[in-house]
């Protein structure tokens, strides 16, 4: 083979390459949630293991407790155990 054509060969497979990689859609970053301020449904919607029920439960015991300190007292709630925290910390953010 000449090294003419191997070098267009080589170019036809790096532009064929490059407009893959373009292609490609850029990386999820998950929705952040304040859980002092966030509404049942926008819990439930950003946070993994969280439904409705759960996300109600979260907002009345916000209300009934107070705004949550860390997002480990997310734990404090029925329904939401160690495991769901973790999953979801970099989700959580805990602001007043």
């Amino acid at each position: 083979m000449s090294k003419l054509l191997k070098a267009l060969l080589f170019a036809c497979v790096v532009v064929t390459g490059s407009a893959v990689a373009a292609d490609k859609p850029a990386p999820i970053t998950p929705m952040t949630v304040n859980i002092n301020t966030a509404d049942a449904a926008t819990l439930a919607a950003a946070l993994d293991g969280v439904g409705a029920s759960r996300a109600k439960a979260i907002v009345e015991y916000r209300e009934t407790h107070g705004p949550f300190k860390s997002v480990d007292d997310l734990a404090q709630v029925k329904g939401i155990g160690e495991r769901v925290v973790d999953a979801n910390r970099a989700r959580i953010k805990v602001t007043q």
